[in-house]
């Protein structure tokens, strides 16, 4: 009874592990292996929410696994696998998009909001210092 239940858990731990599983592809050698899983951790699965290719369970995302596998079957460089998925896909499977006027928010725009939020905190501190201080704020400045 006990071999039984046993034998029943490890059934049930190897298909809960197994529907996880990324499904294997026939690679010709190592190097090749570590070329595709290094090209898919810089690309984006277009399903998740910030998770990369390589990771995903999605449908989407093993379709796309099959079709840049089949590309370097081909012998596509990563250069041109990665310009097929953009001009498929869009810069946004990408997750270090190209520095292009479309992109110059993403790439500028956490910068410009620090700065913008360290003025604040700057021209803050130093209103609440005159102040404190006594110093009557200039006119212009009384309605902020």
């Amino acid at each position: 009874m006990k071999t039984r239940a046993v034998v029943l858990l490890l059934l049930g731990l190897f298909l809960a592990f197994s529907a996880h599983a990324v499904d294997p592809l026939p690679f010709k050698n190592r190097a090749q292996e570590l070329r595709f899983q290094h090209l898919t951790r810089q690309l984006r699965c277009l399903v998740c929410q910030n998770e990369s290719l390589l990771d995903s369970q999605a449908e989407l995302a093993q379709q796309m696994r099959h079709l840049i596998f089949r590309q370097m079957q081909q012998g596509r460089s990563d250069t041109q696998i990665k310009q097929f998925l953009v001009a498929r896909y869009s810069d946004y499977v990408l997750y270090d998009p190209p520095l292009k006027p479309k992109t110059w928010l993403l790439w500028f725009g956490p910068g410009v909001i620090l700065l913008a939020g360290a003025g604040a905190v700057v021209f803050t501190v130093h209103r609440r210092r005159r102040a404190a201080a006594g110093t009557p704020a200039p006119a212009d400045m009384e309605d902020w």
